[in-house]
Parts: structure tokens; C-alpha cells; sequence
């Protein structure tokens, strides 16, 4: 008797385009760069991006990983992970916006800062920064302490 798998094959693609080459020195160069991707929705709705970096700290792609409601947006670890090793990157930038204009971490943000850091970690790819954004302002984890506490 013949067994059949019937296992389902789920897979992300990327395709090469011409991606701006900038290197990234600071939280308020990497907010620059993130909020390209942003339309005029980042007062309506919450969603997150993650940049990917070489070792040299240059851009080499992004993700848009998640889009949510006006209060939060879920992030899968694993998705985070699939576009950095796809990607080859050294680094990943996390970064998602608050539409209530509010720039203080929640709870939940932490949780999730600190889960992507430790499963980047085991890839020996480094979590440099979780950035929340408002139309007008940016709060770096990494510039307040918060990210090497984790």
C-alpha cells in the first residue's frame, strides 16, 4: 500500500530589484529611511517593517511584515526570520508605528522586541533597534536602554 504525503508548501519569494544602498549610523538615520515606506496611513492604522542590513550596516532590503487596526498589529517571529536568513542579513531593524501619536513602548511591544531579538539571536543575526514612529517623532529602544536590557 502506497502512503501519499499531503504536506503543504508555503514559501516566501523575493525578487531583486534596485534597492537604495545607504548605510544606516544611527536611530534617527534608520527612522529617515523606514518612513519612505510609509504612506499617508501612519495616523489610520498600525503596521510594521523591518529593515535588513549587512554587516557594514547598508540596507540591503526591507519588509513590510505586518498591517494591522488603529490599535496594534500582530508580528510572527518566524516571518521576521525567513525574510533575514532569506536575505543573508547581519542585522535587522524593527520598526511600526503608533497612530495615536503616542511614542511609549506598550507591553506588548517589549514582549515582542525582546522575543525577535533572542530568536534573531540563535541565527547570529542582531536585533539593532525596534523604532515606533508617529507622523512627526520616532522613539529608538536602542536609544533609550531599553533594547540592551533584553
Amino acid at each position: 500500500m502506497e502512503v501519499k504525503e499531503n504536506i503543504a508548501r508555503f514559501r516566501l519569494t523575493t525578487n531583486k530589484t534596485e534597492f537604495p544602498l545607504e548605510k544606516i549610523t544611527s536611530a534617527h538615520s534608520a527612522q529617515r529611511f523606514i518612513r519612505q515606506f510609509y504612506m499617508d496611513d501612519i495616523e489610520i492604522f498600525e503596521s510594521a517593517f523591518i529593515l535588513l542590513l549587512d554587516r557594514s550596516n547598508h540596507t540591503i532590503g526591507y519588509a513590510k511584515i505586518s498591517q494591522g487596526g488603529v490599535a496594534g498589529t500582530v508580528v510572527d517571529v518566524k516571518i521576521v526570520a525567513k525574510y533575514a536568513v532569506d536575505s543573508l542579513a547581519s542585522g535587522v531593524i524593527l520598526c511600526h508605528n503608533h497612530p495615536s501619536g503616542n511614542l511609549v513602548a506598550s507591553e506588548q511591544d517589549l514582549k515582542l522586541t525582546a522575543k525577535i531579538k533572542a530568536a534573531l539571536s540563535l541565527l547570529d543575526i542582531q536585533l539593532h533597534d525596534h523604532i515606533i514612529l508617529t507622523s512627526t517623532a520616532y522613539n529608538s529602544l536602542a536609544d533609550s536602554g531599553d533594547l540592551a536590557g533584553m
